[in-house]
């Protein structure tokens, strides 16, 4: 992997700083829950939709640091018309109801750099379950799972990508750097805190040589922020 060419002003040191595990207050009394049959009923409308083309998955933000899943190849790949974006309000997770945090979602315009992961060829449906449980809650979803074209090393694949859905209760878009900024340096919850999972989608994409312009001055914002804190 390629080395990093300049330091993170957001350190291990000032993650440190504000990290916290506040207690889980559990799935939102207001949303619908999905079940086993949603989770295997999607997943298998997933997987015949496919076909019989190789399942890749577009990884962008914890699912290159933490992913939980099988593969058997990888490539860094550009998901094009979408882009990160702290776009999601969360009272869970990262976030609680007295303090809410903000989850990073791949939401519309722009483009997207990340890593494609080729998953195995064999029960692509129940690979595309075990996904899905990590990655939705709720119904309808807020993160919305489909195929999408992306462009790799060796030309186009279609991967499996979760965008954001701009019709769900916690899509709030054009939030002020400002706000994110506060709410990245203090919000934490089950999970952990905001100012962590920045630094770790930052640190993990730096790795493997992808600069997000716009990550990378938000992990210097944060930093400053914490040190004022």
């Amino acid at each position: 992997m390629p080395g990093r060419k300049s330091a993170m002003a957001l350190t291990p040191e000032l993650v440190a700083r504000v990290h916290r595990v506040a207690p889980d207050p559990g799935p939102a009394a207001d949303r619908a829950l999905m079940t086993d049959g949603d989770y295997e009923g999607l997943a298998q409308q997933l997987a015949d939709t496919l076909g019989n083309a190789p399942a890749w998955l577009f990884a962008s933000g914890s699912l290159i640091w933490k992913p939980d899943f099988d593969f058997v190849d990888h490539t860094p790949a550009t998901l094009p018309g979408w882009h990160r974006s702290f776009c999601l309000r969360i009272t869970r997770w990262r976030g609680t109801p007295e303090m809410p945090g903000l989850m990073m979602a791949i939401d519309r315009g722009g483009s997207c750099r990340g890593i494609a992961y080729r998953l195995p060829p064999e029960n692509i449906a129940g690979q595309i379950v075990r996904l899905l449980r990590r990655e939705i809650t709720y119904k309808p979803p807020g993160n919305e799972p489909r195929w999408h074209s992306v462009i790799g090393n060796s030309g186009r694949l279609r991967a499996l990508a979760f965008t954001a859905s701009r019709t769900n209760p916690a899509y709030s878009p054009r939030i002020p750097e400002d706000e994110v900024v506060r709410t990245l340096a203090r919000a934490a919850g089950h999970w952990g805190s905001g100012a962590e999972y920045l630094f770790n989608t930052v640190n993990h994409l730096d790795e493997f040589g992808i600069r997000d312009r716009n990550l990378w001055r938000l992990q210097k914002l944060v930093a400053e922020e914490i040190t004022k804190l």
